[in-house]
């Protein structure tokens, strides 16, 4: 496989893996809290979308340390997709805005990621 296209496939993996993570625990806790269906039920379900997210973020992570010879990369791309995934996610699922702390925590968060690429 060419170079460019190992690296492009491995953010698209790790985006892939990460969001189906978060998918899961979001569409979890709230299928939990407005449903009457059994804890065990959702959980099975739910569990079985973690699993296939958790094999794209190995395939990522192989991939990845495997085409741009630094872990680093690969891990910065991991929380890069969390932290743009996450609060989209989340609004679209739970139709909430962030409170007052938490858009601060996203802001932090967000100069954290930038200082570790530009310093």
């Amino acid at each position: 496989m060419m170079p460019l296209y190992s690296k492009i496939l491995t953010v698209l993996i790790i985006f892939l893996g990460e969001t189906l993570a978060i998918y899961a625990e979001m569409i979890a806790a709230r299928t939990y809290s407005v449903s009457s269906k059994p804890f065990f039920q959702i959980f099975s379900k739910m569990f079985l979308i973690i699993i296939s997210a958790g094999g794209f973020l190995i395939m990522g992570y192989m991939i990845g340390f495997s085409s741009f010879k630094n872990i680093w990369i690969v891990s910065v791309t991991s929380i890069t997709s969390i932290l743009i995934i996450e609060p989209t996610l989340a609004f679209l699922i739970f139709q909430q805005l962030p409170t007052k702390g938490a858009t601060i925590g996203l802001i932090f968060g967000i100069l954290g990621f930038l200082s570790s690429f530009l310093l």
